[in-house]
């Protein structure tokens, strides 16, 4: 049997109300008490209200909301960089917010890694001594700590470059030193502050992809923070939505595509290519004991523009969709796949007056 893997996260009735009294304000902000009132009547902050979010181990959880929306400030309870009001952040089922000092520093030691979106690179280090630092600290020999730090500068792309300093990097190359520095760490959890904000769109791609590949090897709780739809849509097994402090949505990236929570999410998705995210299972026709299954195949798991290329050779054909084992749970063709990329909400017409385009949480401001 596979060992378990580590670093499951469970967030529990978080919340977090900044300012000197913030404890007093807590029961009356589960009674109601909205963050305009607490702010202007008491002169508090609210910055997270009843967040519950299970994150299960290895798996990249997203976590999306405008500026000022608290994803920051959640990322920063799971390290504790952040005390909570109220409320638990376990990982792998021990309290993080009981820990004393010691406890903590050696958690974030051993247990986390995190990824900053302006680098946190050391100038007068090289790329070589920036990402064996962490290993330093934790008194690792030498000798042991470059052949760790090498293994991951090869990793990320950055073999050859390993004697360069910061600013003699591009913004894309220094990213990727930020993070080969969190690998050599080995921690289960990794976690990545608005990690690609700061880079241009080609090389924030890059970057995504470098991820990806990781991850596979790797295999990390990886919480990621974004304000990018399109980012979240590509890096998230699950995507969670915040709004001033508040949990609007969670779920996979299916469900935020398919089901949206409310309008606000909506408008968010509306303008989603859904054949680069939405899987021939979740519109497939289940197989039925009346219908001839046909000898040609695709997998259930493949996104809708993947199954396209196949069917489009066939157009007239109902192909059998076959799970991970090979065996059929449904049926589709091209015209039943054609149709799942034009109707997103089948069951909700469009309104004939549409929001206009959401590509990014930044161009819904106006929405709110």
């Amino acid at each position: 049997m596979a060992d378990k893997l580590a670093g499951g996260i469970q967030i529990r009735n978080l919340y977090k109300i900044f300012g000197p009294n913030a404890r007093d304000y807590v029961d009356s902000v589960k009674a109601g008490l909205s963050k305009t009132q607490l702010l202007e009547n008491h002169g508090h902050v609210l910055g997270l209200r009843d967040i519950n979010l299970d994150i299960p181990a290895g798996s990249i959880q997203v976590i999306m909301g405008l500026s000022g929306s608290g994803k920051s400030t959640l990322i920063r309870h799971i390290n504790r960089l952040i005390d909570p009001t109220a409320g638990e952040v376990l990982v792998d089922g021990v309290d993080v917010v009981k820990m004393d000092q010691s406890k903590l520093r050696e958690f974030r030691r051993a247990q986390t890694a995190m990824v900053f979106q302006k680098f946190a690179l050391l100038p007068h280090r090289n790329v070589l001594e920036n990402v064996l630092y962490g290993l330093e600290i934790r008194g690792r020999s030498r000798t042991e700590s470059v052949n760790i730090a090498m293994r991951w500068i090869e990793r990320v792309g950055l073999k050859g470059f390993e004697k360069r300093y910061p600013n003699q990097l591009s913004g894309g190359m220094q990213q990727r030193v930020g993070l080969a520095r969190a690998l050599t760490m080995d921690a289960p959890v990794l976690l990545m502050d608005e990690a690609y904000s700061a880079l241009d769109p080609l090389i924030r791609m890059d970057m995504q992809s470098v991820l990806l590949d990781l991850q596979k090897e790797i295999r990390k709780t990886i919480v990621f923070i974004t304000h990018d739809l399109d980012e979240a849509l590509r890096l998230g097994d699950q995507i969670a939505i915040l709004r001033d402090g508040c949990m609007i949505q969670q779920g996979t990236r299916q469900d935020i595509v398919l089901r949206p929570a409310d309008e606000y999410v909506e408008n968010f998705v509306r303008q989603v290519n859904r054949g680069k995210v939405v899987s021939v299972e979740s519109v497939m026709k289940p197989v039925k004991p009346s219908v001839q299954l046909s000898e040609r195949m695709i997998k259930a798991e493949m996104t809708i523009e993947e199954a396209i290329q196949l069917v489009g050779s066939a157009p007239d054909v109902d192909f059998t969709v076959v799970n991970a084992a090979g065996q059929p749970v449904g049926y589709t063709n091209l015209g039943q796949l054609a149709g799942a990329l034009v109707n997103s909400h089948p069951s909700k017409p469009d309104s004939a007056f549409p929001a206009p385009p959401v590509r990014s949480i930044a161009d819904a401001r106006h929405l709110k």
